[in-house]
Parts: structure tokens; C-alpha cells; sequence
């Protein structure tokens, strides 16, 4: 592997880590600020106003819907593990939050970002629905 290579991604995965650390203060614009005009956000299941795929302003309405349901206003997001490959990062991260319902959140996430350029294009979001849905919806 070439020098450029190993600096190309360890590039992206210091930006797949800020974006995490941007993401866990809640501030949706900051977090849009990390993804290109023309991303999507896809997350797996079948959880309404979650589940599907997102393009940027979409994913903008839910995080900042999100973001309500938090006591502190947003979801703490800490990656265990990356792995990169040319501009496709792998995070498997995990999450807290306690919500305004009184309950906790803390699910296991694998992302997949896509990155163009030092900005992410395309993320694929696998997590524990069941826990999703018991802790938003239930």
C-alpha cells in the first residue's frame, strides 16, 4: 500500500472521528457542515421518521427532532473501531443518551461512511432496532 493511500485514509478516518465528536454536541449545522450537498443517510429497519434513506435536509429535520427527545440536546456517538479503505470508513460505534422519557439509549451501530474529497457522501447506519424502537417508541 502506498504512502498516499495509508494518508488518504487515515485522513478519513480522522474526519469519520471528528464528525462522531461534532455529532455527540447536537449542533445540527455543524453536523451537516461535515456531509456533501448531495449525501444520503440510510438507516437500517423499519422504524418510522428513522428507517430509509436520507438526503441531506431529511436528515437535518430528523437530527434535529432527535435532538428534543435527548435531556442534553443530542446523542453521544464513540467509535470502538475503524477500518479504512480507500474512501469507505467502517465504524463500529456505540451510543448514549439519556432522554427526556427517562429512559437510556445506548445502542451498537456499524456505519459505513463514503467520503468525497474530506466529506462524507454516504453513510450506512446498521444498529439494534429493537432497542430503537423499545426506548423511542415504546
Amino acid at each position: 500500500m502506498s504512502t498516499a493511500t495509508q494518508s488518504k485514509e487515515a485522513a478519513n478516518k480522522a474526519v469519520v472521528t471528528e464528525f462522531m465528536e461534532v455529532f455527540s454536541r447536537g449542533d445540527v449545522d455543524a453536523i451537516l457542515a461535515f456531509l456533501t450537498d448531495d449525501a444520503t443517510w440510510w438507516v437500517a429497519g423499519t422504524i418510522e421518521g428513522i428507517s430509509g434513506e436520507k438526503d441531506k435536509a431529511a436528515f437535518g429535520e430528523m437530527l434535529a427532532g432527535l435532538s428534543t427527545l435527548s435531556t442534553t440536546g443530542a446523542i453521544g456517538l464513540t467509535p470502538k473501531a475503524l477500518t479504512a479503505e480507500g474512501d469507505r470508513v467502517a465504524a463500529e460505534t456505540e451510543s448514549y443518551a439519556e432522554l427526556t422519557n427517562g429512559r437510556v439509549y445506548n445502542n451498537h451501530y456499524h456505519f459505513v461512511f463514503e467520503l468525497s474529497d474530506g466529506r462524507i457522501r454516504r453513510v450506512k447506519e446498521y444498529l439494534d432496532t429493537e432497542h430503537t424502537r423499545a426506548i423511542f417508541l415504546g
